[in-house]
């Protein structure tokens, strides 16, 4: 029998998406600093999660700097929930993973946190109350704590360097549990807009073609259509939208020497090869300062 849990959406077990799904309960245990606690709720927030118990912390309950550690995430911070023993604090939950950096002589499966959180998806689902269990800063969870889990779920770290924060063991389970928990839904994508239409992707090919006739860049008439094509080609790959098509037109514009719409350009008329902006003035005359109207 395989050890890898199957996967409830494949099988027809996972709740739908509009059912609720209970999060995972984050038990600390013995935590020494107050600024771990605080960033592991504020992980917690980030990822929908909100029960976090704490198992005898070192400097007591309530602590300021765990407040100013979890960064606004107070809706964790005040549920918090302080026990005497780990049992207790596992005592109404129906399945508990332990986390540890390193194996023990303990005859449980392991997991991965992606694999860990099938689990704590399927059972949550279903109504069932779940938790990790996160050990102590300087050296994690003992054996005796470890056996009061189902599995053991460690993360593929680098064994030459396998401690983490607990913070930072928090936010990655937690992470792996909401993106498998909502789907990996986004909070937000990218605004959509609408391509442009035929007729203005036409009108930008006539425009630009008609300058580039004028600039003598289709040098013989022979080439002058696989020229063409080749440009069409690179601005059709572009996907380019009604306003990228204007800014477009407005640039070739501009290398025509066409004065802009929006803001009329006083002095000398521009001219291709004298123009006052481009520093020819008319021969014996002073350029007039170039100045916008105001429209």
């Amino acid at each position: 029998m395989s050890d890898t849990p199957e996967n409830p959406i494949e099988n027809g077990d996972a709740p739908a998406p509009s059912s609720p799904i209970l999060p995972p309960a984050v038990i600390l245990c013995e935590p020494q600093l107050g600024e771990n606690i605080g960033t592991a709720a504020r992980a917690m927030a980030n990822f929908g999660l909100r029960d976090l118990r704490i198992v005898n912390p070192r400097d007591g309950w309530p602590n300021a700097r765990a407040n100013a550690a979890a960064s606004r995430a107070d809706h964790v911070i005040e549920a918090v929930k302080v026990f005497d023993r780990v049992e207790d604090a596992v005592a109404d939950l129906h399945f508990v993973f332990a986390t540890t950096a390193r194996a023990r002589e303990i005859p449980k499966t392991v997991r991965g946190p992606d694999e860990a959180a099938v689990t704590l998806v399927s059972h949550g689902g279903r109504g069932l109350a779940t938790g990790v269990l996160f050990g102590r800063e300087r050296w994690g969870l003992n054996n005796e704590e470890i056996a009061l889990s189902d599995e053991i779920v460690t993360l593929p770290v680098d064994p030459t360097y396998a401690s983490l924060n607990i913070a930072q063991a928090v936010l990655v389970i937690a992470y792996e549990w909401r993106k498998l928990a909502t789907g990996g839904v986004l909070p937000f994508r990218e605004t959509e807009v609408a391509p442009a239409t035929r007729d203005e992707l036409i009108r930008l090919f006539d425009h630009l073609e008609g300058a580039l006739d004028t600039a003598n860049y289709f040098r013989t008439e022979d080439k002058k259509p696989v020229m063409v094509r080749a440009l069409r080609n690179i601005l059709h790959k572009a996907q380019l939208t009604g306003q990228d098509v204007k800014t477009l037109r407005g640039v070739v514009a501009a290398l025509e020497g066409r004065k802009p719409r929006a803001a009329r350009l006083k002095g000398p008329p521009l001219t291709p090869k004298g123009s006052v902006l481009g520093g020819v003035k008319p021969e014996g005359e002073e350029p007039a300062p170039v100045t916008l109207d105001e429209e």
